[in-house]
């Protein structure tokens, strides 16, 4: 793992010295090569030790946690049983049935784009 770290160091700085030229290259241009290289590189191990802390750390509180959801749904006991539900009220709903009568219809209702004689319903006329 040391080695392939080491080969990517080598090849990041390597690709940057190229970007730069090789015949203009200086000691900064080095420089800076090889901490742009070695700051990925910690940034990396950074990340991989943040998500091995991580699995140390909430490892065993997830399995126990997956290993109770799964024993609830293995808990389960399914029947067909009919499934009791309450009302929210306390009392039924009373319903009556009346009769109600309709309204009597006019015989000849007129035009049915016409309200009344006015154009529309809220107008009065006086704008005609």
């Amino acid at each position: 793992m040391v080695y392939g770290v080491l080969y990517a160091v080598f090849e990041m700085v390597g690709y940057q010295i190229e970007q730069v030229g090789w015949a203009d290259v200086s000691g900064l241009d080095v420089a800076t090569a090889v901490t742009d290289a070695l700051l990925t590189v910690a940034v990396c191990a950074a990340a991989l030790l943040a998500v091995d802390l991580g699995r140390k750390r909430w490892g065993p509180a997830v399995t126990a946690w997956l290993a109770e959801r799964t024993h609830v749904v293995e808990a389960e006991i399914w029947d067909d049983a009919p499934v009791r539900t309450y009302a929210w009220r306390p009392q039924p709903l009373a319903v009556t049935a009346e009769r109600v009568e309709e309204p009597r219809k006019k015989a000849w209702t007129g035009n049915p784009y016409v309200f009344g004689g006015h154009r529309f319903p809220k107008d009065d006329g006086t704008l005609l």
